[in-house]
């Protein structure tokens, strides 16, 4: 089972940039993909983006379009996600998950997720 640890959350102001971390702890293999999502309070969990393991193919959500970039280290076993004109609407527990089937754009479909990291943007 695949334990994935992010990282890189905190406060910053609207316009500002964060890089957030997701560590895996053991191989993620060619099939899989990475894929980030967020959960504001009281809102439902959203996907944000994710990255294929095998060509690092990524996909991105039309509100983050432009603004965030999701880049791996295979050798590390990480997955960056970079987050540049954050908005205040952007603040959200940020997850990374694991999809075995390589798709990660839906919840519903990752079967291992890190504990979250807390993002707030203030305006």
């Amino acid at each position: 089972q695949v334990q994935l640890v992010e990282t890189g959350g905190g406060l910053v102001q609207a316009g500002g940039s964060l890089r957030l971390s997701c560590a895996a702890s053991e191989r993620i293999f060619s099939t899989y993909a990475v894929g980030w999502f967020r959960q504001a309070p009281g809102k439902e969990r959203e996907f944000v983006g994710r990255i294929t393991w095998n060509v690092g193919s990524t996909y991105y959500a039309d509100s983050v379009k432009g603004r965030f970039t999701i880049s791996r280290d295979n050798a590390k076993n990480m997955v960056y996600l970079q987050m540049n004109s954050l908005k205040p609407e952007d603040t959200a527990v940020y997850f990374c998950a694991v999809d075995r089937l390589g798709s990660a754009i839906s919840p519903e479909s990752c079967d291992y997720w890190g504990q979250g990291t807390q993002v707030t943007v203030s305006s």
